[in-house]
């Protein structure tokens, strides 16, 4: 989000007890879609059951673009665009929305730049005037990039340095990530970001926040007819990109071998141990599974990882598991943070012996069947408002390259057998093909020996 980004999680609703097999009542996305002479993709969902609408434009663009040496680029212009345009002053889009009881914000993520905003559906036009005119004619000056980049660089001290654990995720990238620009993180290196240039920046804005790189979604209660007008009025006008947008085509060489690391920190309270992986694209015949997988082995206490790690063994206070699926090959993480007195070693080998399971023996059907529910009862919680579907759209659209494929994930989950389960476990989880980093307090660091003293 805007003031704080990095990927944002699924919030899985958590559901007591073994639900029984029903189908689930899920009504597809029914949506138009068009391009502009000038490439800007144009997506409507039109939805009277309330007075309001939501505005979703995602950019194809995220932290894996950023320039070689340039990291934090793309999460930067999450923070400028909101610095005012050759027509508006600086935090106008608070004043568009916020003031008539609405609300606008943004995220962005390795894949993905979005910009929302949710208003009264009588405020349509204006909002899409607004992110037309963003868009056309935002206001790159040297005062912007140097106030933003302070921003950026703060929200990296408070996310990434103040946390105990923040600087685990961007560890786990630069590990497994040797040659993928996903190494890179998304936030933005301080000292990278301190070395750029407005002339970088600008060059940044030009290649990627282009009509043919946007995709625009609205969704909620409009008159079609007349929301495409506006939308080629506003944005029909603005030339596309004079050159092919860069896409990133390098590939992560296969990991033949596990690799290991410790971090030693000083504000870290308790260790914690990760298992990653790479996996798979989000557009992947294997990521429902992989999703169903994340699902048994650590949502809720009932989980396999809770009731092992944290219940039975009282050898860690947290535990997790996450398919980090991404627009191109993404992660599988488990994570353990320890209870006091407990080896890293020792959790390390519960870890193991958790996955060594789950590769060895099918799932039960009540633990299938728990967790398909729970993620699709967290699906269809998220169809509930008209800025889920809409960023939804946009996500799909991006990053699987389709946005039908919102009308697909349900069929998807339900399809996912024990026996699916088993074989993406057994084709991702291999120890060859592992990164095992331990994320320890500053004190379990041995001082060096000293040098013996010459005689």
């Amino acid at each position: 989000m805007r003031r704080s980004t990095g990927t944002a999680l699924l919030a899985w609703l958590t559901m007591a007890g073994v639900a029984c097999a029903q189908p689930v009542p899920l009504s597809d996305i029914k949506f138009t879609d068009r391009r502009l002479a000038n490439g800007l993709r144009v997506l409507l969902v039109e939805d009277h059951s309330a007075p309001t609408v939501a505005i979703s434009i995602g950019y194809h663009v995220g932290g894996k673009d950023d320039p070689p040496g340039r990291s934090g680029f793309a999460h930067l212009f999450e923070h400028l665009m909101f610095k005012g345009t050759a027509n508006t002053k600086p935090e106008t889009l608070d004043r568009l929305t916020e003031d008539v009881g609405g609300f606008n914000n943004a995220f962005t993520n390795e894949d993905v730049t979005n910009y929302f905003e949710v208003v009264p559906s009588n405020y349509l036009q204006t909002l899409l005037w607004a992110e037309a005119d963003r868009l056309k004619s935002l206001n790159v000056d040297q005062k912007n990039f140097k106030t933003e980049r302070q921003v950026v660089i703060g929200e990296y001290d408070q996310r990434v340095l103040a946390q105990p654990y923040g600087r685990l995720s961007q560890l786990i990238d630069s590990q497994v990530y040797r040659v993928h620009p996903y190494g890179r993180g998304v936030i933005g290196n301080p000292g990278e970001l301190n070395a750029a240039s407005l002339a970088d920046v600008q060059r940044f804005h030009r290649t990627y926040y282009q009509p043919d790189n946007a995709t625009l979604v609205v969704v909620g209660d409009f008159d079609p007819r007349q929301a495409n007008a506006w939308v080629d009025r506003y944005f029909g006008s603005i030339p596309k990109s004079p050159r092919p947008i860069p896409r990133v085509t390098k590939a992560e060489p296969p990991q033949k071998s596990e690799r290991r690391t410790t971090y030693y920190g000083e504000n870290v309270p308790l260790p914690a141990v990760a298992f990653v992986w790479r996996a798979v694209a989000e557009s992947s015949p294997d990521a429902a599974a992989l999703q169903v997988l994340e699902n048994i082995l650590s949502e809720g206490e009932s989980s396999r990882l809770y009731r092992s790690l944290v219940y039975e063994k009282q050898a860690a206070t947290d535990v997790s598991a996450e398919a980090d699926l991404r627009e191109q090959p993404g992660l599988f993480a488990m994570y353990a943070i320890l209870n006091a007195g407990r080896s890293p070693t020792e959790v390390e080998q519960l870890l193991d012996a958790e996955v060594r399971r789950v590769q060895s023996t099918p799932v039960s059907a009540e633990e299938l069947e728990k967790a398909r529910t729970q993620l699709v009862s967290s699906l269809v919680r998220e169809r509930e408002e008209n800025l889920d579907r809409a960023v939804e759209l946009v996500l799909a659209t991006i990053r699987q390259g389709d946005p039908k494929k919102v009308n697909t994930t349900l069929a998807e989950l339900q399809a996912v057998t024990a026996a699916d389960v088993q074989r993406v476990a057994r084709t991702y989880l291999v120890p060859t093909a592992r990164t095992v980093i331990y994320y320890l307090p500053k004190s379990m660091q041995k001082a060096p020996k000293a040098a013996p003293k010459k005689p």
